[in-house]
């Protein structure tokens, strides 16, 4: 019998990854430093996890900020106001990623942030992924892919964990009217198909697709 886990707590034993995310923002330490916090933390998750037994360990459940947003980049659905942020050579893919949560308003441009709203019926909150009619999609952040590779590089074999294309695209909104948001699964399928083939490469055994609304759908049926 093989143990899972379906994904690990990430802000850290003592909160570092929320501390070292605000001293960031507020310009009080490194990118470099931020990065390095973060890395610290997913490794102690998967070796605390391999000491007890685990043998399917998650990986790209560790977020810096939300894992909803993480999908978002992953699979280039980035609007079109934040491509300012992407020209400026001194920034970052996290510093684009934090644009997209957070707003950006530096060097005179003021760019407000994605809506966010409540995952569900919990107090947890996601940022909204935003479509519009026949909107493309590509692999744009190889997060899954980098954490999968640092964990095997520790000698642990994760399975990445991913939302689901259903409802990665249900828990988004349309920015103009005339389409539903889940008629571009077709566009988005690629990607996904793309994301596993690269996975395969790096001997991935596993993946975990997270698909809240199908399990919803399948309770309320019931």
């Amino acid at each position: 019998m093989l143990t899972h886990n379906l994904g690990y707590p990430r802000i850290g034993s003592q909160r570092e990854l929320k501390k070292a995310s605000e001293l960031y923002w507020s310009g009080k330490t490194t990118f470099k430093n931020l990065l390095q916090v973060g890395k610290n933390l997913r490794q102690e998750n998967w070796q605390l996890q391999k000491k007890t037994g685990i043998d399917l360990i998650p990986s790209n459940d560790f977020s810096f900020y939300d894992q909803v947003l993480d999908m978002s980049l992953t699979v280039g659905a980035i609007p079109e106001r934040y491509h300012e942020v992407i020209l400026n050579k001194n920034n970052s893919e996290l510093d684009l990623y934090f644009a997209m949560a957070r707003g950006y308003q530096k060097e005179g441009i003021d760019i407000t942030a994605m809506e966010m709203t409540k995952w569900f019926d919990t107090n947890y909150h996601y940022i909204v992924p935003e479509f519009r009619k026949g909107q493309q999609f590509k692999l744009f952040s190889t997060k899954v892919i980098d954490e999968f590779y640092e964990a095997k590089q520790l000698g642990i074999i994760t399975k990445p964990v991913l939302i689901g294309p259903v409802s990665y695209l249900l828990l988004g909104k349309e920015k103009e009217e005339g389409f539903n948001r889940i008629d571009l699964i077709k566009n988005l399928l690629p990607v996904y198909i793309d994301l596993l083939r690269k996975l395969i490469k790096l001997d991935v055994q596993w993946v975990q697709f997270d698909e809240p609304f199908l399990h919803c759908l399948f309770n309320h049926r019931k």
